[in-house]
């Protein structure tokens, strides 16, 4: 058994608990969003005691030797103290550009930032409402075309940062964000590989961002992108990836709507189960895997049996949370 000391206070950590769960049970602010290692939102950094190894999964070097550490995922066999990050080194400063309707439900946040900030479209950032309170959102937008970072953001019935993001949130207001990380991104040097992206809900923000990365470097191989809901309303920039499809004759696209309600030009069916049906053979595919939890898991495992390599199976790092 562990003590954590934080802030002044001392907390015992039961054999297997988190850090982040002790600090929650007392009442720390403390800010997270997957809870699972991945989008680093709750990352803290230790001054006294051993770290288990596996607490810094996926943590930058430069950041790992100075103590910076996942508390979701540490469970100390050590007393440790520790502290918050230092927000001047974690933390960038944004402006809001513009927060736009994309649908009934879905708005695109521009953000930009006089200091430039490196990413690739398809990466994700941590975006703060306060300081323990934070949200994971992929990158739709690309470096080159957009000329500022943009997000698609859900609303969420009682959800904390998606409702504060919808009915307050206006142009001019400075936010804080997390430096973009992620592997779900295009990378040139096979042009001619065929891509195959598979997206529910805002999981086609990455997806748009990577499909419009990956035409503009030039990639030559098919690129299919398949966008499923239930309903019509749930699918957005419909009319754009038609546009896009017309513009470019390797890109298609292919609106999936899994309900009743099936209007024309759209296709009856879920995403995925489409997606196989057209291309049963997957060998030599690289694969986007962006949404539902539970629909990336499945398809992880689907595209794997139809043959594509783990290696080229690409999906949001993190786990989406309803809020």
């Amino acid at each position: 058994m562990a003590s954590i000391t934080f802030e002044g206070n001392s907390y015992r950590c039961e054999e297997g608990q988190s850090v982040l769960d002790v600090l929650l049970a007392h009442g720390v602010a403390a800010p997270h969003s997957c809870r699972s290692g991945s989008c680093q939102s709750c990352m803290m950094r230790v001054e006294t005691g051993e770290l288990p190894e596996s607490s810094q999964a996926g943590i930058k070097e430069t950041l790992r030797v100075q103590g910076y550490f996942l508390p979701c995922i540490c469970r100390p066999g050590d007393d440790l103290t520790i502290v918050r990050p230092d927000t001047d080194t974690m933390r960038l400063e944004a402006t809001v550009s513009h927060v736009t309707a994309l649908s009934d439900h879905v708005v695109c946040v521009g953000l930009s930032s006089q200091t430039p900030i490196s990413y690739r479209p398809g990466q994700f950032i941590n975006l703060f409402k306060d300081d323990a309170t934070a949200r994971s959102y992929s990158l739709a937008s690309v470096p080159d075309m957009d000329g500022e970072l943009r997000l698609h953001v859900r609303r969420f019935a009682n959800g904390q940062v998606s409702t504060w993001i919808h009915e307050a949130l206006r142009p001019g207001d400075r936010v804080q964000l997390s430096p973009p990380a992620g592997d779900c991104f295009y990378l040139p040097g096979q042009a001619e590989q065929p891509l195959l992206l598979i997206g529910t809900g805002t999981g086609l923000a990455p997806l748009y961002g990577i499909a419009r990365d990956a035409l503009a470097q030039g990639h030559r191989g098919p690129i299919h992108l398949y966008h499923g809901s239930r309903e019509p309303a749930g699918l957005y920039l419909v009319e754009r990836l038609q546009e896009l499809a017309q513009q470019y004759a390797n890109f298609r696209y292919f609106p999936c709507l899994s309900g009743s309600e099936v209007p024309d030009g759209f296709l009856p069916g879920r995403a995925l189960d489409l997606a196989l049906s057209h291309a049963p053979e997957l060998s030599g595919w690289r694969i986007y895997l962006c949404g539902n939890p539970d629909m990336v898991k499945l398809a992880r495992k689907r595209v794997f049996l139809a043959g594509a390599s783990m290696r080229e199976i690409h999906s949001d790092a993190f786990t989406h949370q309803a809020a």
